[in-house]
């Protein structure tokens, strides 16, 4: 049961790290003008990719370490 709670809270930390990390990355120069919805997706998809391999790496370490 804690491994639960130890592998959610690392996964919402990426999560949450992603985003801040995210946020320094100027879109505007690479997406197309007009394109709002199809560029905050890509966005969210990036972040979730980011924190999901972010996370498996640090879990691999505790885990394996």
């Amino acid at each position: 049961m804690a491994s639960f709670f130890l592998e959610t809270g690392i996964y919402i930390l990426c999560l949450l790290l992603s985003f801040y990390a995210m946020s320094a990355v100027n879109f505007e120069k690479i997406i197309k003008a007009n394109h709002v919805w199809q560029a905050q997706l890509l966005y969210a998809m990036l972040v979730m990719a980011l924190a999901y391999l972010t996370a498996g790496f640090v879990l691999g370490f505790i885990y394996r370490g």
